[in-house]
């Protein structure tokens, strides 16, 4: 048997070898096209993100914004509602002195209806009295129970018409 050298071996073994580095470059040329493969797609997968991140900013600048005008508009309607309320008020006082006014008119109206009353029965009173002074001429014309100008003395008052001469 012949016997193999170190060198013999190499010669042998060179081409599995030679066939086991085309068959580990295959694979790292393999794997290299596949990890470019995955960047490819992680950098896709990324900016996706990055354009998904800038729109929430985007949304959420607009949510902060929308809630701003919210509050903007909440704080309008609560002033309004204050201006109503303070107007109501003016109004509420203002009924409430009306009300008084009227309750004072009708007080007044009861009043004067009342002296108005008392008025007339005076009146009427009155000219009762009157009536009874009143004297007929021959003619049956009334006469005034007001004294003639030669009965009246000197420095006496005459009354008017309607009313009774003292000592009468």
């Amino acid at each position: 048997m012949a016997k193999t050298t170190p060198v013999d071996t190499i010669v042998d073994l060179a081409p599995v070898v030679a066939a086991e580095v085309r068959n580990l470059a295959q694979r790292s040329a393999t794997s290299a096209k596949e990890i470019k493969r995955l960047i490819n797609e992680s950098t896709e997968r990324v900016e996706e993100g990055s354009a998904l991140v800038n729109q929430c900013g985007q949304t959420l600048e607009e949510i902060v914004s929308a809630t701003k005008r919210v509050a903007d508009i909440m704080g309008e309607i609560s002033a309004a509602s204050q201006e109503q309320s303070h107007g109501i008020e003016q109004v509420n006082r203002s009924i409430l002195q009306m009300n008084e006014m009227t309750q004072q008119n009708a007080a007044l109206v009861e009043e004067a209806s009342s002296s108005s009353r008392t008025m007339k029965e005076q009146a009427e009173s009155l000219k009762h009295e009157v009536d009874f002074f009143k004297l007929s001429d021959k003619d049956g014309e009334a006469m005034s129970s007001r004294p003639s100008p030669g009965q009246v003395k000197e420095g006496t008052p005459t009354p008017p018409a309607g009313q009774k001469a003292a000592g009468v």
